[in-house]
Formats: C-alpha cells, sequence, structure tokens
C-alpha cells in the first residue's frame, strides 16, 4: 500500500507533478507475484486526494484507497468499472476496488452513531457486485470496508468492536 497522508494539500499541478507521477513511479517498479507466485494487489491511499480521483483511476493499481471526504457511491460511479465478464471474449472494465471511507473520528461515538455511520458507507457504495454461479469469471465493483485515514491511540476498543460487528452483520444482509 502506498499511504500518501500529504497529497491533498497540494495544488493542482503540484499533485500531479508531486504525489501521482512518483505514485505511479513506485507503482512501476513494485513486484507483481509474490513469493507464492499469487499476484500482490497493490493499494494506493492519497489523504484528500478526491479532488484527483479520475487521474488516479489511470495508476496500475487494482485498490484506491478514500478518506471521508469523498462521497463512496460518486467514486463507484467515476472509477469502480462496470460489470462485466471475462468468459466468452466479453470485454470486462473491473475499474478499481474502492477502499474506506468511514470517517475514523465516528469511533469516538456511541454505538448507535457508530452503527449509523457504518451502515451510512456502505449504503453509499451501494449492492455489492456477487459475481453469478454461472459466470464465476464475471467482475464489477468492489468495496473493502477501512477507516477514511489512521486510527488514534485513544479509540476505544469496544467501539471498534461495535464498527467491525456492524460491518460485518449488515454486509451479509446487503448480499442477500
Amino acid at each position: 500500500m502506498i499511504f500518501d497522508s500529504w497529497g491533498g494539500v497540494l495544488a493542482d499541478g503540484a499533485f500531479q507533478a508531486f504525489s501521482l507521477a512518483y505514485t505511479a513511479r513506485v507503482l512501476a517498479q513494485l513486484k507483481r507475484q509474490g513469493a507464492d507466485g499469487q499476484p500482490v494487489p497493490r493499494i494506493v491511499f492519497t489523504k484528500g486526494g478526491g479532488l484527483w480521483l479520475r487521474e488516479m483511476a489511470a495508476l496500475d493499481c487494482e485498490v484506491l484507497g478514500l478518506d471521508w471526504t469523498v462521497n463512496l457511491g460518486a467514486a463507484r460511479a467515476l472509477v469502480g468499472g462496470q460489470v462485466g465478464s471475462s468468459a466468452g471474449g466479453a470485454s470486462a472494465n473491473p475499474g478499481k476496488a474502492l477502499q474506506g471511507n468511514i470517517d475514523p473520528n465516528v469511533l469516538f461515538a456511541g454505538p448507535e452513531q457508530i452503527k449509523t455511520a457504518a451502515q451510512g458507507v456502505l449504503d453509499s457504495f451501494g449492492t455489492p457486485f456477487q459475481a453469478p454461479k454461472n459466470d464465476p469469471d464475471a467482475t464489477g465493483p468492489t468495496h473493502i470496508f477501512n477507516l477514511g485515514h489512521g486510527i488514534s491511540q485513544h479509540t476505544p476498543p469496544e467501539n471498534v468492536a461495535v464498527l467491525v460487528e456492524m460491518v460485518h452483520a449488515y454486509s451479509r444482509q446487503q448480499r442477500k
């Protein structure tokens, strides 16, 4: 994961020159397979980078991390790809998986506010893509639930547990 906590404070033009260009350079030098021969997904996160999401979509990575300032549904429409299939020669555009984007400060709220915020993030992305049983090679937009930035050392662990339990329960419900 390339984690750029300061890219979003750059001006337009400076972001492309000093964050995007170097991120692309690092990605080009990363190994694409692990020691076991399996593909290693590459994730790029730029705090405050939502302004340049369209440009970041061209990066040679599989996942774009988003902070809490980005509307997840809009990001899905912009860079999340289309539902497609690689079977039968169809041209699939899987786009980028998206990771994030709940505000980590929500973890200082009460359990009900945490649950509401988590549900809001999951609802914003929309129905998760599931490959049909008759087309296991089908691809589509994917979301990896995560914080929109780092967690504070003062975060109550019990609040993290509330978040994890809510995400698991609600994600299962969405997939039914």
